[in-house]
């Protein structure tokens, strides 16, 4: 089965809609020039009330490695995923267990760095200037294909109800990402486009196995 994580939850009313929609895991963005920033108090507040089997993950763009391990620890997240400019160097600060790590790749001779990071997964997205995530815009599925064919992938970029059935052909990814592409507005998720989301991707068998969220229900406890 294709995992789906529904990212830039801002609300306890969108965490549950998405929840109860059937999503896999949520993301939290703790960059705060992002449209869907949250703080650590929001996202722990929220996070607290969720059942233990969705995935929490904590997003993070060129933050002080201490500072991502506080938030970790206090939110009580799952995973960490590092969505910037982050070093291979800088990744051996997390357990690849816990660890996805964000990819914009333009051309093939991008994916020759993948293979210093170790990580849970690679997701890949678009970017443009100055922007780390949250575009609207497509990322590039043919590159995204040849990465997972040796890496777990989990698909973002320009995802929306309309498109993902496609994305899953394409990439076959061990999950998909959405956030723009089910809201009404940067940071308010609507609740038919994430429950039509969730319906869409479930309609293709693609598939078995645990997958990439569903395996790591159990924090890996890691000091600073």
């Amino acid at each position: 089965m294709t995992e789906v994580k529904i990212c830039g939850i801002t609300s306890l009313e969108d965490a549950f809609s998405a929840c109860d929609s059937g999503a896999d895991a949520l993301g939290f963005i703790f960059f705060e020039k992002s449209p869907r920033y949250v703080s650590a108090k929001e996202a722990r507040e929220i996070i607290r009330r969720l059942p233990g089997e969705i995935g929490k993950v904590g997003v993070f763009v060129n933050q002080e490695i201490h500072a991502v391990w506080k938030i970790y620890e206090h939110c009580g997240l799952d995973f960490i995923q590092l969505h910037g400019d982050e070093s291979a160097e800088y990744a051996k600060a997390f357990p690849p267990s816990i660890l996805i790590k964000a990819f914009a790749p333009k051309k093939e001779s991008d994916l020759r760095g993948l293979n210093f990071f170790r990580t849970k997964a690679f997701l890949v997205d678009s970017r443009e200037r100055n922007q780390y995530g949250g575009t609207g815009e497509l990322s590039n599925w043919e590159l995204a294909a040849v990465i997972q064919k040796t890496h777990a992938v989990i698909l973002s970029g320009g995802l929306n109800p309309d498109n993902v059935e496609a994305a899953i052909a394409s990439v076959s990814p061990e999950a998909v990402d959405v956030s723009s592409g089910v809201e009404i507005r940067p940071g308010k998720k609507d609740q038919r486009k994430v429950r039509l989301f969730v319906e869409k991707v479930r309609a293709v068998h693609r598939r078995e196995g645990k997958g990439i969220f569903a395996s790591e229900r159990c924090r890996e406890k890691a000091k600073v």
